[in-house]
């Protein structure tokens, strides 16, 4: 690489970067980097991270537009143009024999590399180095690493290059890509070098790569976007897998250098959660970081990639422009309803029939082909059949349409034939820069005035409202869409995804997170792509929005979603939405009763509920649904009496709405016949006005056995329907009491300390890991019990010391070893683990008990092999152990030991990674978790130092999802501590999907 003294004992690499920018423009270098206003923050990093060639592993070139370049990549010295480009401050190139001297084949033995001979994938690197994944501006590419037949693209890319990006990355003019320079790049070892091309369609627009320096553990990272694809967060994508590939082959650092005047690079890692070390010499930065993920580096990229998702779904909710590929004339055709919804609700911008056959639909003029429409089009409805859609998808992407919604049917669900054109679509789709919804989808509504979008098949449409809504069933949507207008729900937006192809309810979550327009989220979930990502990002939204779903599909999924679902344990769904703060209903109609209360009343602020109404009946009703459902009554029902008038009705509801006492309320009300119900609504709604509860206190009614608004109830929006403020109506007490009920148990979870996601001391991981590691050489294994003492000791968990003997004497002389008293255990596991202690002795205080214990356990057991172990003392039996989802990875779960604990399943569970609270939650859960509390009296158990062991337990599995087993029991936990006299660990590979590791699309 050539450069300083220090340069070279250093290993470090000359990162030279302009604009991370829209594209590089003639100016002072002052520009780099600038950002263009109308960006969000999110945004404004992308493009920051981009700030143009950074210089060097690519050399000639830089990174993220062009970055530091490693020895290997520098061009020779006789492809430079001119002698003045082979020296000076921006790199120096080497002689194409001078390599980075490449360490040992770190990759080989690497944990999760399966690109290792029998790995069956035929591939020199591991498939998870393959990716789509979605940009900053909601476009999207593919990511591999390269290969030599990417020769041609490579020379092609560097030609697309300006003249500043190629300074800028390979220090010099480099206008022409000589072969063997070609050869250099295109051909690495996936191992000591690394390099990643991000291709649109069949371009390479980015490449990547790193490059092994002396040290073994450090690498020089560089990177170079084509000039028109700067500012789009590619460059923060590739080193987020760059350094996960570098930590698959045993890295632990990158290094770079950067010219002092390019502080826009600099930013490219700073900006990245990185701790950036940092030393100027000679106009240099020099730059180095470790690379293991940081708890900032990690936020850094949630934040970007939630960004990206929803700049992908605002793509698709907000068009200017809507092509139907597929418009018919013939009034039965899909194609026909759409186009028809689309101009009967006034779609905003223009709409483009696409028929061949025809030169207008419906009055509008069409088009043979989308490449014949004369204008840009951002969104595309396919109504064709699924054996036209490639067709159709090759001139999508010649126009540069940025999302396909798909509502033809004959794809996954139709059979293997279907499923292979699907996921050839998909794929060919997301590699030319598209998002697909569907097959087989309904559509997607947005119903802000200045869009009004109905790309569905339903010609109904609620108005609008602040609520967003997913569905995966086509049909059920249109009947959701029906009974949204009947019950006077508006919605914001709606998506009804099909097949669930490419976007996923999990899309959706990522785009109402900071949608303006919405504050309830609805969700009807057949089955799970990513269940584990769903946890992660209806935990960060439920925060601040109430999530809503109904989750069918428990015993069979519908075909179409078969190809992109995965199957979770009813526990596993259950422990994830509780964890989520996801409110989960049985049904549409109680979805819908729950959303009402959450659309148009506040949150309750506690448990206590007043009920007032005219019918004592009715009250005691709702009085025993409260109870039931663990709210509290302020005060017995207020009966006013069936003949109250208006007035009396309306005085009885304020003193309840004013009291300090009352965090909700609830009116029952029977009209009389004498006088018209819509006095008593009116007086009602006055009430409440006055008492000024709207922003404090939710009230919901059973006023006229109506079902959902009534107008008389209603307060009026800025678009006339029913808006803040407007009060609820159920047919019975029941459904009015149980939805507040919701609403108050998701209140509570929201009010809850968040917690912190913490490790434990006292931990060695990569110990941990390379033990795993060599007992799945075995594949799939149970620990034998040295192994399974040492992997819990890397993670603090200490088993009370014992011996495994196989006779009389040896028992003896254990026991004197471990000094008395002691115990004897059954090898057996079955028999160790009964209730009756048939295969335990307890209290051995000498020789002679020994002897004596271990003639009884051979008498029940056809072994001679015992346990002796220290007696731990006497505390509470507790069991932890496992529940590996084989989609959804481990749940933890605790529960107290006991025969009556075992037939009532009483167990609590959660899903790691586990905060604080989650662990603090779960000790405390079990219905028998009183017991170590204290109860009647009896000293409590040190809870601190149970959740201690839970914590530990959680933070190895989340570590080593190998362990598909873990059970420590029994747990002695006592006012003394916690002692574990138990363990039995399996290992093997694990078939769940990850959320963790660089930014996917998955």
């Amino acid at each position: 690489m050539g450069g300083s003294k220090r340069r070279r004992a250093n290993g470090g690499g000359r990162a030279d970067a302009g604009r991370d920018e829209a594209r590089p423009t003639p100016g002072p270098r002052a520009d780099s980097g600038a950002q263009r206003p109308d960006r969000t923050r999110s945004e404004q990093t992308d493009a920051a991270d981009e700030s143009g060639p950074l210089g060097k592993p690519d050399q000639p070139g830089r990174s993220d537009q062009s970055g530091p370049s490693s020895p290997s990549d520098q061009p020779s010295p006789s492809d430079q143009s001119s002698p003045s480009d082979q020296s000076g401050p921006a790199g120096h190139p080497t002689t194409a024999d001078h390599q980075v001297p490449a360490g040992p084949p770190s990759g080989a033995d690497q944990p999760g590399d399966r690109s290792r001979p029998g790995s069956g994938d035929g591939k020199p690197y591991p498939h998870s180095w393959e990716a789509d994944v979605v940009l900053s501006d909601g476009g999207t590419v593919h990511l591999r690493p390269i290969s030599p037949d990417d020769a041609d693209q490579l020379i092609s890319f560097h030609g697309r290059l300006s003249d500043r990006t190629r300074y800028f990355r390979y220090f010099g003019p480099y206008p022409r890509m000589p072969k063997r320079d070609v050869e250099r790049f295109s051909t690495v070892d996936h191992r000591d070098r690394v390099a990643l091309v991000a291709l649109l369609g069949d371009d390479i627009v980015a490449v990547g790569r790193f490059d092994r320096l002396d040290d073994q553990d450090s690498a020089e990272v560089a990177f170079v976007v084509q000039d028109q694809h700067q500012g789009r967060g590619l460059g923060s994508i590739l080193l987020e897998h760059l350094a996960a590939a570098a930590q698959e082959r045993g890295l632990r650092r990158f290094v770079a250098e950067v010219l002092a005047e390019n502080s826009a690079m600099v930013r490219v890692f700073r900006d990245a959660g990185y701790q950036v070390r940092r030393a100027m010499e000679e106009g240099v930065v020099h730059l180095e970081f470790d690379i293991d993920p940081t708890e900032e580096s990690l936020a850094v990229a949630r934040a970007r990639e939630q960004a990206a998702e929803a700049r992908s779904m605002h793509n698709l909710l907000h068009p200017r422009s809507v092509a139907v590929i597929g418009a018919s004339t013939d009034h039965r055709k899909i194609g026909h309803a759409v186009l028809v919804n689309l101009l009967t609700a006034d779609f905003a911008g223009p709409v483009y029939p696409v028929n061949p056959e025809h030169r207008a639909v419906r009055g509008v003029r069409a088009y043979p082909s989308v490449l014949d429409i004369p204008d840009d089009v951002d969104l595309a409805v396919v109504a064709i059949p699924a054996a036209g859609v490639d067709e159709v998808l090759d001139a999508c992407l010649a126009k540069g349409v940025k999302v396909l919604v798909i509502v033809s049917s004959g794809f996954s669900e139709s059979g293997p034939d279907g499923r292979a054109i699907e996921r050839r679509m998909v794929r060919a789709a997301r590699v030319h820069g598209m998002r697909v919804v569907g097959p087989n989808a309904l559509g997607v509504v947005n119903t802000d005035a200045r869009y009004r979008l109905n790309a569905t098949l339903a010609p109904r449409l609620p108005g609008s409202g602040r609520t967003g809504f997913f569905c995966q069933s086509g049909a059920l949507g249109v009947a959701i869409l029906a009974t949204a207008t009947e019950r006077g729900l508006g919605l914001s937006t709606f998506v009804s995804a099909g097949n669930r192809a490419d976007v996923s309810g999990n899309d959706l979550l990522q785009y109402w997170q900071t949608d303006p327009a919405t504050d309830v989220v609805l969700l009807y979930l057949e089955s799970f792509g990513n269940p584990r990502k769903f946890a992660r990002l209806a935990r960060r939204l439920a925060r601040t929005k109430p999530i809503v779903v109904v989750k069918s599909g428990r015993n069979a999924v519908r075909p179409g979603l078969a190809a992109t679902s995965v199957q979770v344990d009813e526990t596993s769904v259950q422990a994830l939405f509780e964890q989520a703060g996801v409110i989960r209903v049985e049904s549409v109609a109680q979805m819908f009763d729950t959303a009402l209360l959450l659309a148009h009343q506040p949150l309750p602020a506690g448990e206590r509920v007043a009920i007032v109404g005219n019918s004592s009946a009715l009250g005691m009703l709702a009085a025993d649904v409260a109870q039931a459902e663990g709210l509290r009554l302020a005060g017995e029902p207020v009966d006013v009496g069936a003949s109250a008038s208006p007035e009396e009705f309306a005085d009885a509801v304020r003193t309840a709405a004013l009291s300090d006492e009352v965090d909700a309320l609830v009116t029952v009300f029977v009209p009389p016949v004498a006088v018209p119900g819509t006095a008593y609504a009116r007086a009602l709604r006055e009430a409440l006005q006055e008492a000024a509860v709207a922003a404090t206190k939710p009230v919901v009614t059973t006023f006229l056995a109506a079902e959902g608004v009534p107008d008389e109830l209603a307060v009026p929006g800025p678009d006339g329907s029913a808006g803040w403020g407007s009060v609820p109506s159920y047919p019975s007490p029941e459904r009015a009491v149980l939805s507040l009920a919701r609403a108050t148990r998701y209140a509570r979870w929201r009010a809850a300390p968040q917690g912190h996601f913490a490790r434990p001391e006292g931990i060695a991981p990569e110990r941990a890991r390379r033990l795993v590691e060599a007992a799945l050489a075995d594949g799939e294994v149970r620990l034998d019990d040295e192994r399974t003492v040492e992997l819990l000791a890397h993670y603090g968990i200490e088993l009370v010391p014992f011996r495994r003997v196989c006779s009389e004497a040896d028992a003896v002389s254990a026991a004197t070893e471990l000094g008395f008293p002691v115990v004897l255990k059954a090898a057996d596991d079955q028999l160790r683990h009964r209730a009756d202690l048939v295969g335990v002795r307890l209290d051995l205080v000498n020789a002679d008990a020994v002897r004596a214990a271990y003639a009884d356990l051979l008498r029940v057991s056809d072994t001679a092999e015992v346990y002796v172990q220290n007696m731990a003392g006497r505390g509470h039996s507790c069991v932890i152990d496992l529940m590996d989802d084989p989609s959804f990875g481990t749940l933890v779960s605790f529960g107290l030991s006991g025969v009556a604990s075992e037939l009532l399943g009483d167990k609590a569970y959660r899903a790691v990674p586990m905060t604080d609270v989650d662990v603090a939650a779960l000790v405390r859960s079990p219905r028998a978790a009183p017991l170590l509390a204290g109860y009647r009296g009896d000293e409590p158990a040190d809870l601190a130092a149970l959740e201690d062991l839970v914590l530990r337990v959680a933070t190895l599995v989340e570590d080593l999802p190998e362990v598909r087993e873990l059970t420590l029991q029994p747990v002695l936990a006592s006012a003394r501590g916690v002692r574990v006299t138990g363990a039995r660990v399996s290992v093997g590979r694990s078939a769940a999907v990850p959320d963790t590791g660089p930014r996917r699309l998955r």
